[in-house]
């Protein structure tokens, strides 16, 4: 009996400690109300504003979303399994939620989910719950047909919501795309080898459309963790003006 109890206490007591690896919320204000920016895992993050809640890319388990409202929009960017998560999405309550994502994912999700599918690919836009959605190539360099990502496949997405402009990578190289974009208020950068790009490609990219805030994100590589504090760095020596915010996104929610 004793070890039954003890168990449970050490489960009760990891999970709250790995609720509280989750990194704060953060406020940034906009002329319609707060956003709210939630930091969840790799390639995952949250958006609330004017009372609708966005997931982009939710993997890695309900319980990464602990205590979070449940989604109105759900944003996917590529097909691979730490963007399309089908075990995280049939563990949420999704059956009036509005999907975004390009062909590619269209075809591997359930039927179920196609209700409220709507489909944009690269420079597709729509309008949902009162926010502009552009979709924004994603792909390796160079361009070849056997890439990780190959043009065309998979999205990034810029986001325009009380007058903020938000871009998200999704999984990508410092393509011609992501350094002529303008006037960006926030945006989420993607580093990691193999996949997309060293911190040396993101922060030149960086220093050419130079948002105004930048997070690290989808920065665990194979084998290690690219060093965002020497991506910061890079971005700092050359431009003191871009605020390079490092947040966790690795917590263990397991």
């Amino acid at each position: 009996m004793y070890f039954k109890y003890s168990i449970i206490i050490f489960l009760l007591f990891n999970s709250t400690i790995c609720l509280a690896q989750r990194p704060d919320s953060e406020i940034i204000k906009t002329n319609n109300g707060d956003l709210v920016i939630q930091p969840i895992l790799h390639g995952t993050l949250v958006l609330q504003w004017n009372d609708q809640t966005i997931y982009v890319d939710p993997y890695g388990g309900v319980n990464a979303f602990k205590d979070i409202d449940q989604p109105n929009l759900i944003l996917i960017t590529d097909i691979h399994g730490d963007h399309l998560d089908l075990n995280t999405l049939k563990a949420l309550k999704t059956d009036k939620v509005i999907f975004i994502a390009p062909q590619a994912v269209a075809d591997k999700l359930p039927e179920e989910y196609h209700k409220n599918l709507i489909i944009i690919n690269n420079d597709g836009e729509t309008k949902q719950l009162g926010i502009s959605i552009k979709a924004i190539p994603m792909y390796n360099l160079p361009e070849e047909t056997d890439a990780k990502h190959p043009k065309g496949r998979g999205n990034g997405y810029l986001l325009k919501l009380g007058g903020k402009t938000i871009y998200i990578s999704g999984d990508t190289e410092d393509i011609v795309e992501m350094r002529n974009l303008k006037n960006i208020d926030i945006a989420f950068i993607c580093m990691n080898l193999p996949y997309t790009m060293d911190i040396n490609q993101a922060a030149n990219a960086v220093l050419d459309f130079k948002p105004k805030i930048v997070y690290p994100y989808h920065y665990r590589g194979k084998p290690d963790m690219s060093d965002t504090k020497a991506f910061k760095n890079l971005v700092n020596k050359e431009n003191s003006n871009i605020e390079v915010r490092l947040r966790n996104w690795y917590p263990d929610y397991n």
